[in-house]
């Protein structure tokens, strides 16, 4: 069995962050594109193989249609 590499927090955040995508109706692709870098760099952050810095963060949630504190309350983190 492998260790991993998250927290249970950041293992939830990363469920919500996914969800918030798809709440938005909307592709890896289409994400990459708004934020003009390839979708392997999405799917990277989705997967938590790449963290994100709150600037980053903040540009997906406008893409989103979230705020950032909604994104927090939806991942249990408030």
């Amino acid at each position: 069995m492998t260790k991993s590499r998250h927290s249970k927090k950041y293992s939830h955040f990363l469920v919500a962050f996914r969800q918030a995508r798809k709440d938005a109706g909307l592709t890896q692709e289409q994400v990459a594109k708004r934020l003009n870098v390839y979708a392997t760099f999405v799917c990277k952050c989705e997967s938590g193989e790449r963290r994100l810095d709150v600037v980053e963060l903040a540009e997906f949630c406008r893409i989103y249609g979230i705020s950032l504190s909604e994104l927090a309350r939806r991942a249990g983190l408030e």
